[in-house]
């Protein structure tokens, strides 16, 4: 399909419907990685035509992206990042872990905004904001494709920092995301403190499955069996 760029269709309807008058994209990153933080960016952008090849950060090279990042910060109107640590995505679980980042990127604005356009089909954010969501959103809405490049060039870069402490992991190369290296290093050295112990990838590693941590999926399910007696409690 050719290049189609994002527009302001969304913040033009919200605005319209709504009276709001700051729309922010939000976006995040690092979901899917083992190691490092989930990323969230909130972008507060004008009505203005954006830079030339916006989308999402996912489409690009890394080298459009980083040059795109560097461009889009002096653009937007406001942006702030929000971070949740591996540790905290252990113990809440994805979803909370993303709201905390979310709520800090938020908080970090300059002028808190009226409505939030999130990527994707599920409100992980929530009371007291005021949410839209938009399947692809980081494709067809220019604040939130913003958001998605800032996100991705800044965690990115804040991940590769960690390869000065822990060479073996390829975290300069994969960002925390699997990887042959990345696998060959757990199977050698095991979790680092920077990767998140709660996930299944550590299942495959018969030496360092002692180290998991019950997800916060596995807690939420032990406390049904609890409450229902089945696990033998009285």
């Amino acid at each position: 399909m050719p290049y189609q760029p994002p527009t302001h269709r969304v913040e033009r309807s919200i605005r319209a419907t709504t009276g709001a008058r700051l729309v922010a994209g939000v976006d995040e990153v690092g979901r899917g990685a083992w190691a490092g933080p989930v990323t969230v960016c909130a972008a507060i952008t004008g009505l203005r035509r954006p830079p030339e090849g916006l989308t999402d950060s996912k489409l690009l090279t890394p080298l459009k992206r980083t040059a795109l990042a560097e461009v889009l910060t002096g653009w937007v109107t406001a942006h702030a990042l929000g971070h949740a640590s591996p540790q905290e995505i252990d113990q809440l679980g994805m979803t909370a872990a993303l709201r905390l980042a979310a709520t800090r990127a938020l908080a970090g604005l300059p002028e808190q905004p009226d409505a939030v356009i999130l990527d994707g089909k599920h409100d992980y954010l929530g009371a007291p904001w005021r949410v839209r969501t938009v399947i692809k959103g980081d494709q067809s809405c220019v604040s939130v494709a913003a958001a998605s490049v800032i996100a991705k060039v800044h965690r990115d870069a804040l991940v590769a920092e960690l390869a000065g402490e822990h060479p073996d992991y390829g975290f300069d190369s994969n960002a925390g995301y699997p990887s042959p290296t990345h696998r060959a290093a757990l199977e050698e050295y095991g979790p680092t403190e920077h990767h998140r112990r709660s996930w299944a990838y550590l299942d495959a590693l018969p030496r360092w499955r002692h180290l998991r941590l019950p997800s916060h999926r596995d807690a939420l399910a032990d406390e049904s069996l609890e409450d229902s007696g089945q696990l033998g409690i009285f």
